[in-house]
C-alpha cells in the first residue's frame, strides 16, 4: 500500500489512471515498430525491405489501434477527460518534454538534414531510414523514396490510427465521427495518393496536393511551379486555374456558408494530425489573454509577410517590356494594390461597424502591406528585391514559415504549446479563413447560458485557446476568427450548452444580451426576437 499522501479533496480519483494488460501489450507492440524504423535509422541493412517496413508500419498502427481499444471501448461512451492533467506526457510533465524533443529533433533533421535520414545525393542509392521506405515508394510511383515521401507516410499512418483512437474517443458525437473520417480520407486520397498517381501519369507536372490552397501552398505561384502546369497543356492549366479558382470563389463561398471549419476541421491536413495525432494535447492551449493577443498580432504579421512573398514571388520572373507580355512589372504590383485596396474600403464601409476600435490595427496591416509593395517596385532590379537576391527570397517563405514554424514549432512543441500552436499563431490560410469567419460567415455557435454549470470541460477542451466557459455563462454566441469549428468544447458539454449552428447574419453577434431587470423593456425584447 502506497503511503503517499494525497491533498486531493476530489471524491474521484485524482491520479493518472492506470493501463490495462491489453494496453501495455499494446504499446510493446508499438514500440517493436519504432524499433525498426530506429534500426533503419542506424542504416541496418534488412533482407526484406518491403517486409520489414510493413512490419514497422503495421506494428504502429496496431499498437496505437490495441491501445485505444483498451482505452475507450470498457467504458460508456461519453465525456473522457481521464486525468489530463495528472499525466505527465498530457501536462508538461518529464514525458511530455520527452516527446517534444524527439518531435523537434525529428522535424530539423528533415527539413535541414536528409542526408542524416540517408537521403542519396548525385545519384547514389538511398541508406538508412529513406531506404526502407523506398519499395513503396516505387509501387506507388515508381521511383525512390525521398525525405518527404517518408514523411507523408508516417503523417498519413499518424491521421488514420490516431484517427481511429479519435473516432473511439468521441463514439458518442455523430459530428466528431463524420469529419475524422473527412480528414482521414483527405489526408490519404488527397495529400498523399493522388500527387503519387498524378507523377505516374505526367512526371512533369509539379507537385500538387489538390486540398492545399495559396497561401498554405505558397509553391503554387512559384516560377518553376507556373511553368510546370503551363507547359503541359490543358491539364496543367487546368490545375492552375483550380488552384486559383479555390483561392477566390471556392473557399470564400464555403466559408461562407460554414465558417473556417470545412477547410481547418474537416480537410485541412494541419488540422487533421492535430485533432488525432494531437488530440491529447489540446488542453494545453493558452487561454490567457495576453497569448489572445500576441494569436492577433503574430498571425496577421504571417498574412502580411505571405502577402508581401508572394507578391515578389511572381515579381521576380516578370518582366519590364509590355510587347513580350502584358502582365509586366508595373501592371502586377498596380493590380495587386487595387484589390487589396478595393478589399479594404469594401470591408470598412460594409462592416466598419463590426470591425470597431480594430479597424485601426486593420489599417495599419493594410498600409504596411501597401508600403511593402511600393517598396519591392521601387527598389526592384532584374536580380534583387528589397535588396536581396530573387532566388534566396523566394526560398525565405518555404524556410521560414513553411518548414520552421508549421513543422519544428507547429508539430514539434505539441506537448508544450498544445495541437494547433501553427493554426492558431502561424497559419496564414487560417488567417484568410477567420477574417472571413468573423465578419462574413453564417457559422457561430450558440449557447444556452441558463444550462452552463460553470464546469470548464468546454474551455479546458478548446485547441484555439477560447475561453468557452465565459461565453457560455453570458448566453453569448461565439463568433471568434480563431475558432476552427472543431466541435470538441460541444462533445464535452454535459448540459448541451453548446451548439455548431449556421444560421442567417442578423443576430448572430450578441454581446450585450443579458437581461438586467427594470434596465430592460421585456416586450420590446420579445418583439425583437
Amino acid at each position: 500500500m502506497s503511503n503517499k499522501l494525497n491533498h486531493s479533496m476530489s471524491l474521484a480519483k485524482p491520479d493518472a489512471l492506470d493501463i490495462s494488460n491489453k494496453q501495455k501489450i499494446a504499446l510493446a507492440i508499438g514500440v517493436i515498430g519504432l524499433f525498426i524504423l530506429a534500426l533503419a535509422l542506424l542504416n541496418t541493412n534488412f533482407p526484406n525491405k518491403a517486409l520489414f517496413l510493413t512490419l514497422a508500419l503495421g506494428c504502429i498502427s496496431l499498437g496505437i489501434i490495441g491501445y485505444a481499444r483498451g482505452a475507450y471501448l470498457n467504458k460508456l461512451e461519453g465525456i473522457k477527460n481521464d486525468g489530463v492533467w495528472f499525466k505527465s506526457i498530457s501536462s508538461r510533465g518529464v514525458w511530455g518534454w520527452i516527446v517534444g524533443v524527439i518531435l523537434t529533433t525529428f522535424y530539423i533533421v528533415l527539413y535541414f538534414f536528409p542526408k542524416y535520414l540517408g537521403l542519396a545525393t548525385d545519384g547514389e542509392a538511398n541508406t538508412g531510414l529513406i531506404s526502407l521506405f523506398d519499395p513503396l515508394s516505387k509501387l506507388l510511383s515508381g521511383r525512390a523514396a525521398s525525405q518527404w515521401f517518408v514523411y507523408g507516410t508516417l503523417y498519413t499512418v499518424a491521421i488514420l490510427a490516431f484517427g481511429y483512437k479519435f473516432i473511439l474517443k468521441y463514439r458518442h458525437n455523430r459530428y466528431q465521427q463524420v469529419r475524422t473520417v473527412s480528414v482521414m480520407f483527405f489526408q490519404l486520397g488527397f495529400a498523399f495518393l493522388i500527387p503519387e498517381f498524378m507523377y505516374v501519369m505526367n512526371n512533369d507536372l509539379p507537385y500538387y496536393d489538390l486540398k492545399s490552397m495559396w497561401p498554405l501552398n505558397y509553391y503554387i505561384f512559384d516560377e518553376w511551379s507556373v511553368n510546370g502546369f503551363l507547359s503541359n497543356g490543358t491539364i496543367g492549366l487546368a490545375l492552375l486555374l483550380f488552384g486559383i479558382i479555390s483561392i477566390f470563389v471556392i473557399s470564400p463561398i464555403l466559408t461562407y456558408k460554414y465558417g473556417k471549419r470545412w477547410y481547418c476541421s474537416w480537410v485541412c491536413g494541419c488540422g487533421g494530425l492535430a485533432e488525432t495525432a494531437g488530440d491529447s494535447f489540446r488542453q494545453l492551449s493558452s487561454k490567457k489573454m495576453s497569448a489572445w493577443k500576441l494569436e492577433r498580432w503574430l498571425i496577421h504579421t504571417v498574412l502580411v509577410f505571405s502577402v508581401v512573398m508572394t507578391t515578389a514571388m511572381i515579381y521576380t520572373y516578370l518582366g519590364y517590356d509590355s510587347n513580350d507580355f502584358w502582365l509586366t512589372r508595373g501592371v502586377f504590383i498596380a493590380l495587386v494594390i487595387g484589390f487589396l485596396t478595393l478589399l479594404f474600403t469594401a470591408v470598412l464601409y460594409f462592416k466598419g461597424k463590426e470591425f470597431g476600435k480594430d479597424a485601426k490595427y486593420g489599417a495599419i496591416g493594410f498600409f504596411a502591406t501597401i508600403a511593402l509593395l511600393l517598396i519591392l517596385h521601387f527598389t526592384g532590379t532584374t536580380d534583387n528585391v528589397f535588396f536581396i537576391k530573387a532566388g534566396t527570397l523566394r526560398s525565405t517563405y518555404g524556410i521560414y514559415i513553411g518548414s520552421i514554424f508549421s513543422g519544428v514549432i507547429g508539430t514539434g512543441f505539441y506537448p508544450i504549446l498544445g495541437n494547433r500552436s501553427w493554426c492558431r499563431f502561424g497559419c496564414p490560410m487560417a488567417a484568410v479563413l477567420g477574417f472571413q469567419q468573423r465578419l462574413f460567415s453564417k457559422f457561430r455557435i450558440t449557447t444556452n447560458g441558463g444550462q452552463c454549470i460553470s464546469c470548464g470541460n468546454c474551455s479546458n477542451s478548446c485547441e484555439m485557446g477560447i475561453d468557452v466557459r465565459a461565453y457560455a455563462q453570458k448566453g453569448e454566441n461565439i463568433v471568434r476568427s480563431s475558432c476552427v469549428g472543431c466541435g470538441i468544447c460541444s462533445a464535452v458539454c454535459p448540459r448541451g450548452v453548446l451548439k455548431l449552428e449556421n444560421d442567417s447574419m442578423q443576430g448572430r453577434i450578441n454581446p450585450t444580451e443579458i437581461l438586467l431587470g427594470n434596465d430592460v423593456d421585456l416586450m420590446d425584447y420579445v418583439n425583437k426576437n
